[in-house]
């Protein structure tokens, strides 16, 4: 049965049975979110489930999804649907890493999968759940999409990581990153004018001292200036690096 309620904000969070994708649950949850984890292990979806529906005050439930492909990202999006009529914060967190000597990536392992699940999926599972994230969405209150990006995305060196062994090095995972950073850019300029989620900063006040809030809002894709309670509401939902669309 498809959820109408109002009162509780709905969000869902891929790769949340492990890690950091976990973390972010419980803190949404913690905030009285109506938190939905995904992931391909059910044993572990369930588990984290059932630990952060007895934390609350909000709640989690869970979705087995594998999204390793366009038709995996469209299957959980259809899924979420079936459930809610109402998406407020979508959290791509679902990765993969490899590790290989340099003359020995294997390429369906080593780069088409890591590419497909850090790159692809936030593209595809972001597409397919834009109508239920612009669905009553304005410019005081917009949907939210927040990609997990790495510091891996600026690192040169491949081959110093504590993520990878001795003689090895993570070509893939920091190209792909770099892409989730690129991506991010792409996916902001094109859903901002939809209401899904920009900032005043020091190096703004002269604009606003001459212009005002309403000429800084001129040629805001949102048409209005970001606002603390923007941030704010960016630092309470994540506490690692993410890349917020806006």
């Amino acid at each position: 049965m498809v959820s109408d309620s109002t009162n509780m904000r709905a969000a869902l969070v891929t790769g949340g049975g492990s890690g950091i994708g976990t973390m972010i649950a419980s803190a949404f949850v913690q905030n009285g979110a109506k938190v939905y984890i995904a992931s391909r292990k059910e044993k572990q979806l369930k588990e984290v489930s059932e630990a952060l529906n007895k934390q609350g005050p909000g709640s989690c439930h869970y979705i087995i999804a594998d999204l390793g492909n366009k038709a995996g990202c469209e299957a959980l999006a259809e899924a979420f649907k079936q459930k809610e009529s109402k998406l407020h914060i979508l959290v791509n967190n679902s990765g993969a890493t490899w590790g290989a000597p340099y003359n020995n990536v294997p390429e369906r392992e080593g780069w088409d999968r890591v590419m497909s699940l850090n790159v692809k999926s936030i593209f595809y599972l972001t597409a397919a759940l834009t109508d239920l994230l612009a669905k009553d969405s304005n410019n005081r209150d917009p949907g939210r999409v927040i990609n997990i990006s790495s510091i891996a995305s600026q690192v040169a060196v491949a081959t110093e990581s504590s993520l990878a062994s001795e003689g090895h090095g993570l070509w893939s995972y920091h190209t792909s990153k770099a892409a989730v950073n690129h991506l991010s850019s792409q996916l902001a300029a094109t859903l901002a004018p939809k209401f899904i989620t920009v900032f005043p900063s020091k190096m703004t006040a002269f604009g606003y001292k001459t212009q005002g809030e309403d000429g800084m809002a001129v040629g805001q894709p949102m048409g209005r200036a970001g606002t603390t309670r923007d941030m704010a509401g960016l630092g309470m939902h994540i506490s690692r690096h993410t890349t917020d669309l806006g």
